[in-house]
């Protein structure tokens, strides 16, 4: 199993190349199954969960091209073609569902488009169970007959699906991209309240309406739907990735470098770019993205707390401990997200952190140093933490478990190393 080796204290100065967001990729992958003819995405993410949603799309019977750039200009990264028009299967199985939760986000394009569709539950993960009763009461209030069987959902809808008001009784990333996609398709108008905001719901609803759908309230916890009775193809370009862009700007503030962070977009970011300017990190727009500098001052103690869009995302939590642990002060941080999503902690403990944990509360007091040691990724997030803990810490650092990184971060360690990082990816 590979495992990453870092020997810290070297400050990071360069230029990272930030890539297409892997949470807007993968429901705009599945927004493929909605129609017959070519969805064209341009800056896709080469990570392993984009290429698990490729074998699921393949095994449903979409025809996949896959690109290493676009010849034509414009946006940078993977391009894939995806062409559902001779569909075959409508059965998402276990094997495949099992690597990655949003594989169920075809359930609802399904639905939509074919009437039925079979679905493997996802099952619980590493930092606490998503469950996705809020997917199927949303389905089944568009008129779908679902049932629960051997670990699947069965989901037929013979005569169509028909638009209804939903409300969440609590914000849902994926419930919101599935009950949107289905929406599409239903007859009459759909309306989502108490609906996700994340600016890659907002993705996938440019590139619905690119492709023909009727959807207003973008960017609010309203959506409006009226149905249509089929979509087209489009050409989309996937937006920056925000949280590999703020992950990237602590590594920078840890190590005391100056980085530029090519692709990015600050607008897409303004909850961590707030809890980063406060904590003594300088954050400006560039030509080509953003650049990231930490003042004289040093850091500063900052309190946390996880929130759905447009609060601090909790895919940052991890990240932004890590920060706080060499902070000057106290930092406390609350996730209100995801149990067990504190599972990096013991292992930042064993590199001098100094942290205290009660409930979904941590308490970060910072410390003048951490130092280096053998520590093991629990989870996507954690990983990334580790590293930025690695980068900082003084002497040598060995991640062990890093299989995690690559389903979130696109040559980490290649980009780290071209800035100064002293880092190697060691295999068996």
């Amino acid at each position: 199993m590979d495992r990453i080796r870092i020997r810290g204290g070297r400050p990071l100065n360069g230029r990272i190349a930030i890539g297409g967001a892997k949470n807007a990729a993968l429901p705009l992958m599945a927004a493929g199954l909605l129609t017959d003819e070519t969805l064209c995405l341009r800056n896709l993410p080469d990570l392993a969960d984009i290429h698990t949603m490729l074998q699921l799309l393949s095994q449903h019977g979409v025809a996949v091209e896959l690109n290493g750039g676009d010849p034509a200009g414009g946006a940078t990264g993977r391009v894939v073609r995806l062409r559902a028009d001779d569909i075959h299967n409508l059965t998402a199985p276990y094997d495949i569902v099992r690597k990655m939760r949003a594989s169920v986000l075809v359930l609802g394009p399904l639905l939509a488009r074919f009437g039925q569709a079979t679905v493997s539950l996802p099952g619980g993960c590493a930092i606490g169970t998503r469950p996705v009763d809020l997917h199927i009461k949303g389905l089944a209030r568009l008129g779908a007959e679902i049932d629960l069987d051997d670990g699947y959902i069965r989901a037929r809808a013979p005569k169509g699906l028909t638009g209804a008001v939903i409300r969440f009784p609590l914000v849902s990333v994926g419930a919101t991209e599935n009950l949107l996609m289905a929406a599409t398709l239903a007859r009459g108008e759909t309306v989502l309240e108490n609906a996700a905001r994340e600016p890659e719901i907002g993705d996938l609803a440019a590139c619905l309406n690119a492709m023909g759908a009727r959807i207003t309230g973008i960017g609010t916890d309203m959506l409006r739907v009226t149905g249509v009775d089929r979509l087209h193809g489009a050409d989309h370009g996937v937006l920056p990735d925000r949280i590999e862009t703020a992950t990237y700007a602590m590594a920078a503030a840890m190590t005391g470098g100056s980085v530029e962070l090519t692709g990015a977009d600050m607008g897409l970011m303004e909850a961590a770019v707030g809890v980063l300017s406060e904590a003594g990190v300088s954050l400006a727009a560039s030509e080509h993205g953003l650049t990231v500098t930490r003042n004289g001052a040093g850091l500063s103690g900052v309190d946390v707390t996880t929130q759905p869009y447009p609060g601090f995302p909790t895919d940052l939590q991890a990240q932004v401990m890590t920060l706080m642990t060499v902070a000057d002060g106290a930092a406390m941080i609350t996730e209100t997200i995801f149990e067990n999503r504190f599972m990096h902690v013991p292992e930042l403990a064993r590199m001098g952190a100094d942290i205290q944990v009660k409930g979904p509360v941590a308490m970060v007091r910072g410390v003048a140093g951490l130092s280096g040691a053998p520590v093991m990724a629990t989870d996507l997030r954690a990983s990334v933490s580790l590293i930025l803990a690695g980068l900082a810490a003084e002497g040598e650092t060995t991640v062990n478990r890093v299989y995690h990184l690559d389903r979130g971060y696109a040559d980490l360690v290649s980009k780290l190393a071209g800035c100064g990082a002293e880092i190697e990816r060691i295999g068996d």
